[in-house]
């Protein structure tokens, strides 16, 4: 389907012909907007068909509105009162220690929709969403340019707004979202408010996550199977552009209304993905997990992180849950290492033994490391020779012909003492 046919059917669903497949997401907002536009026509301006206020600047003016998601709220299988609770050290982890202690109601979750995905200085950021945490809920306050010339204006305001909180989080923001805002300013010839915030992008949170599961990390897919929300009548964001556009020409506001929705939905579901992904890195031992490969993208990340004690049951847990074989024979061969690595021995024996009896693509590599244990640890240099045939048998290799020439010339040569390591070879 092109875009012309995208948008045709983006039109039919304005109507009233919804696709039957999609399920509601807030269908007390939408009918609150078919209300006013049917009392107001469909050239309703944006000022008419949300409650909001004309904001006016020292630069010009623009469109403000708010939405409060009370405490009780449900967003998919997620409260909306959780977010309340969560400590102020939840992004120390995955942050790499730059946001150590931040309260929640210091965080400003943030999102933009736009002229373009392209960037450059060609592009605009027209609706600019900014989501907070507060006693009362999670709060949604939406920065609206109603033509080109409110962008000075809009820009001002958001600075002003923005100076509140420590810390800016998105999804796909330090590559997108904030680049292109930091343009705008520039163009604008303003100071961007980005220099004295902390910037935790999500994305790479979520693909160390779940990326080993998933088809895609994007938003809207995260959003429906992480936390069980699928949405009803939302703009497909790659139509945003040419819905802005139509605005533009037409000044038909209703055409809008679909994209504020969106944007308030991807800045709610950014706020409840932060309870839960950020949360499985700072306390892995406690992460309530029903797919082993979702536990093994985290144990890699622990391994990265050198936090190997975590990273060898993490990856033992994903290990029990249940990997396919793709996974789980590189999972086993990676639990050995990091066995070696903290020196447990006979764990690492046994798993790169298992490893070595069935065939796998771990399987030479397996036989490798035994080798190494029997010609450094236990000076069993014709069982570590036998390794090394056995491993040649199924992968040869240069190093490996190397090591069985040295131990073929060791089987023939009286043995010494030696405390050579195992780990050292």
């Amino acid at each position: 389907m092109d875009i012309r046919e995208q948008l045709a059917q983006h039109r039919l669903t304005d109507r009233g012909q919804a696709d039957p497949r999609r399920i509601t997401a807030d269908a007390n907002q939408k009918a609150d907007v078919n209300q006013k536009v049917a009392r107001k026509g469909n050239a309703g301006f944006v000022e008419e068909l949300l409650s909001g206020e004309i904001v006016e600047t020292p630069f010009g003016k623009h469109f403000e509105t708010e939405k409060l998601y009370a405490r009780h709220t449900r967003h998919g299988s997620y409260e909306i009162s959780d977010l309340l609770a969560l400590p102020p050290d939840l992004l120390d982890a995955l942050s790499g220690g730059t946001i150590a202690l931040a309260p929640p109601a210091t965080w400003a979750f943030l999102d933009t929709e736009t002229t373009g995905l392209a960037g450059g200085s060609g592009t605009y950021a027209f609706l600019i969403g900014v989501g907070s945490i507060g006693a009362d809920g999670f709060r949604v306050r939406q920065f609206f340019m109603r033509d080109y010339a409110e962008e000075p204006s809009l820009l001002h305001s958001l600075a002003a707004y923005l100076a509140r909180f420590d810390v800016l989080i998105t999804y796909n923001g330090r590559s997108f979202d904030q680049p292109l805002l930091e343009t705008r300013y520039i163009m604008s010839r303003a100071r961007h408010p980005f220099a004295g915030m902390e910037h935790l992008d999500l994305l790479h949170g979520a693909r160390r996550l779940f990326k080993l599961r998933l088809e895609s990390c994007r938003l809207v897919n995260l959003e429906s199977r992480i936390l069980g929300l699928e949405r009803e009548g939302d703009v497909p964001g790659e139509l945003i552009p040419y819905c802005y556009f139509e605005y533009l020409r037409t000044r038909r506001a209703f055409r809008l209304m679909p994209v504020f929705h969106h944007n308030a939905l991807d800045i709610v579901s950014l706020a409840c993905l932060t309870g839960v992904i950020p949360a499985a890195f700072r306390d892995p031992e406690h992460v309530e997990a029903r797919h082993g490969v979702d536990l093994l993208g985290l144990a890699r990340w622990l391994q990265m992180s050198g936090r190997l004690e975590e990273a060898h049951r993490t990856m033992r847990r994903a290990i029990g849950l249940g990997l396919a074989d793709g996974h789980l024979f590189r999972a086993l061969f990676e639990t050995g290492a990091i066995e070696k690595k903290l020196g447990l021995e006979t764990a690492a024996l046994k798993t790169f033994t298992g490893l070595s009896l069935s065939p796998n693509p771990f399987r030479a590599r397996a036989y490798e490391e035994l080798a190494k244990h029997y010609e450094h640890r236990e000076r069993n240099f014709r069982t570590a020779l036998e390794c090394v045939r056995a491993a040649r048998g199924v992968e040869d290799s240069g190093p490996l012909a190397a090591r069985a020439r040295r131990l073929e010339k060791k089987c023939s040569t009286p043995v010494r003492p030696c405390a050579e390591a195992w780990y050292s070879a």
